[in-house]
């Protein structure tokens, strides 16, 4: 039988833009004569997103459909992306063409060559950023670099995965995930092509600064238990400080010196204090981390599908 390619889309509010790239794609599918599924998930939209997948559906069997009951975030949505997907590969791309789809074709024509199972899109240009995000994320990429092990500067969800990568990733425990570094994680043989990223046809991103922060603090705290350590090693810093300060006071009093400083003895309160309420709020991200975990709710909750039985 002959390989189909399931495009898998996650959309929250971006009916502007569907009907238009889902022409695209099936544009340059056609012309390329790939055989192809598109799969849009409606993570809880607020607009018209649904109205326009239906639409599509309705006039093309290929269009898959998956509505969320709410606002589940991306990552529930490209799980949810690759639960309903029933291709040979998978490819994840972006709803508002900052990954241009023309490279899906040099994506698919990497992975028809055989023993490559992930093929990465990485970024050779990021387009335009704030100058504040653009440094937010290069300190993400770098401190998930350090702590995780795992270098993602220039990696993108924009990948196209081997039937056997997805069964993998799908059946993974865990329930907070980051897709582009549990992509990683699996390993298998891997190449990259590269693309820049094009500017949004319309409307806005949907990550402010606030957004952005919360995704990489549960990102690099899901790949990594470093901030953990961080709580050691704010213990022995400040052991060793009082060490020295022990000898320093012990010195001064020998030599016949007053002992004063109430300035610094507040100072040194004051830190220390900060300094144990941000080891408590690390140990208690953490913690809560675990109590979602443990309750065992789906990462996602489906109320609708269209041209596709729910996952089971």
């Amino acid at each position: 039988m002959e390989d189909v390619l399931s495009i898998i889309i996650p959309a929250c509010n971006e009916g502007s833009v569907i009907s238009k790239t889902a022409g695209y794609i099936q544009a340059i599918m056609t012309e390329a004569d790939i055989r192809y599924e598109i799969v849009f998930v409606d993570d809880g939209s607020s607009d018209d997103t649904w109205q326009q997948v239906e639409t599509l559906a309705e006039d093309d069997t290929r269009i898959i459909g998956v509505k969320f009951s709410k606002n589940f975030g991306k990552e529930s949505a490209i799980l949810a992306g690759l639960e309903h997907a029933s291709g040979s590969a998978c490819a994840l791309m972006d709803c508002d063409l900052q990954h241009p789809p023309k490279v899906l074709i040099e994506m698919y024509s990497v992975w028809k060559e055989g023993d490559v199972d992930v093929v990465e899109g990485m970024k050779t240009s990021r387009g335009r950023e704030a100058f504040i995000y653009k440094h937010f994320s290069n300190l993400f990429y770098y401190l998930i670099e350090r702590m995780g092990g795992i270098k993602l500067k220039a990696a993108s969800d924009f990948q196209l995965l081997d039937r056997r990568v997805v069964d993998i990733i799908v059946s993974l425990p865990e329930r907070q995930r980051f897709f582009r570094a549990l992509s990683s994680w699996v390993g298998f043989s891997r190449k990259q092509v590269f693309f820049c990223v094009e500017q949004r046809d319309s409307g806005a991103s949907k990550f402010n600064f606030y957004k952005s922060a919360k995704y990489a603090l549960s990102n690099i705290t899901s790949f990594s238990s470093a901030p953990l350590q961080l709580v050691t090693v704010i213990g022995i810093l400040f052991f060793v400080i009082s060490i020295l300060l022990g000898i320093h006071t012990f010195v001064s009093w020998a030599q016949g010196n007053s002992i004063e400083g109430f300035t610094t003895v507040i100072l040194l309160l004051l830190i220390i204090g900060a300094m144990l309420m941000l080891s408590l709020g690390i140990l208690g991200y953490f913690i809560g981390k675990i109590y979602e975990e443990i309750k065992c709710r789906p990462p996602y909750l489906v109320q609708k599908t269209l041209n596709r039985k729910a996952a089971s």
